[in-house]
C-alpha cells in the first residue's frame, strides 16, 4: 500500500508539501483509459474520435461534483459540525453520486452536440467498466473502501489506510465485531477482505465481456444497458464483502438498493432494445 506517491518541494510556492496521492494518480489513469476506449469506439462509430475527450471533460466535472454532494448529503450529520471545512476535504468521493453527476453532464453533451444518445452511451459500457477497475486500483493503494475482517489468506491489513484496519475502528464505526483469534494473531491491524480488488477483477471482467459483444445487432443504447446490469451485480455483491455503515436497510446497504434499481432498469431497458437476430447492427453502424 502506497498512499502517496510524492510531495512536492517545500520550496514550490502554493503546491510546497503538497501530497500527490495514488488515488488520485490512478483516477487520473482511469479517465485518461476511459478517453483512448471511448475515442477508438466513436471512430469506429464514425463520430469524430476526439469528441470523447469533451465526455471525458464533463465526466471529471460531473463526477467530483457528483461524488462530492452524494457524500456531504449521506454524512450531513458532519456538515453541520464542522461546516465548509467538511465540503473541502481532499477525501469523499462516492462512486454512485459520480456516477450520476457525470451521466448528467454527458447527456447534456449529447444534446448539445446533436448526436444519438443510444449510440453514445453504447460506446461509452465498455469504457465505463475498465475506468472503473483502474480507479478501484487507486482505493487499494490508498487503503480505502476495504471489506470485513477475514481469515482468508488473501486477506490484506491496511496499517495506514483511510481509515487503518484497526480492530477499534472496525467496531466502533461499522459495527462489526472482530473475532478475538484473529485479534489474538494478528494484533490490532487485522486483515480485510481487500474488495478494491475484488471489484478490479469483476470490472475487468465486464470489460472483456461488453467488448466482445460491442458489434451486437440491437438497437442502439442495448450494450449500455448490459452495462448497468453487470455494474450493478457486481456491487450488489461485493457490497456484502465490504465493512460499510450505511446499512439501513436490514442486511442492505444503500449502494445495494442502488444497485438492485441499475440491474431492474437495465434489465428492463435491455428488453426493450432487444431486436431480432436478422435486424441490422446498431452499434457497428458506421464501422
Amino acid at each position: 500500500m502506497h498512499p502517496i506517491v510524492f510531495r512536492f518541494p517545500e520550496a514550490l510556492p502554493i503546491l510546497g508539501g503538497e501530497a500527490v496521492t495514488s488515488f488520485g494518480v490512478f483516477m487520473l489513469l482511469a479517465f485518461l483509459t476511459a478517453g483512448f476506449a471511448l475515442r477508438a469506439e466513436m471512430s469506429r462509430g464514425g463520430y469524430d474520435p476526439d469528441k470523447a475527450w469533451d465526455f471525458i471533460f464533463m465526466a471529471v466535472i460531473g463526477g467530483i461534483l457528483g461524488g462530492k454532494i452524494y457524500y456531504v448529503l449521506l454524512n450531513f450529520p458532519r456538515l453541520q459540525q464542522e461546516g465548509l471545512s467538511f465540503v473541502l476535504q481532499r477525501s469523499g468521493m462516492v462512486w454512485y453520486g459520480g456516477f450520476l453527476g457525470a451521466t448528467a453532464l454527458c447527456v447534456w453533451e449529447v444534446y448539445r452536440s446533436k448526436l444519438d444518445l443510444g449510440r453514445v452511451a453504447d460506446y461509452v459500457a465498455a469504457p465505463l467498466a475498465i475506468a472503473y477497475a483502474v480507479g478501484r486500483i487507486g482505493c487499494f493503494m490508498v487503503g480505502d473502501d476495504w471489506g470485513r475482517p477475514t481469515s482468508l489468506p488473501w486477506g490484506v491489513r491496511f496499517p495506514l489506510g483511510s481509515p487503518p484496519t484497526r480492530v477499534d475502528i472496525i467496531e466502533r464505526e461499522f459495527g462489526i465485531a472482530v473475532d478475538p483469534e484473529l485479534i489474538e494473531r494478528y494484533g490490532q491491524i487485522v486483515p480485510v477482505h481487500p474488495t478494491q480488488l475484488y471489484e478490479v477483477a469483476l470490472s475487468t471482467l465486464i470489460f472483456l465481456v461488453l467488448w466482445r459483444i460491442r458489434r451486437h445487432r440491437h438497437r442502439a443504447g442495448w450494450l449500455f444497458m448490459m452495462w448497468l446490469m453487470m455494474a450493478g451485480a457486481e456491487r450488489l455483491l461485493v457490497e456484502f464483502f465490504r465493512a460499510k455503515d450505511d446499512r439501513f436497510f436490514g442486511i442492505l446497504t444503500l449502494a445495494q438498493i442502488l444497485s438492485m434499481a441499475l440491474i431492474t432498469v437495465g434489465f428492463l431497458g435491455a428488453l426493450r432494445m432487444r431486436v431480432a437476430a436478422s435486424a441490422k447492427p446498431a452499434a457497428a453502424s458506421g464501422a
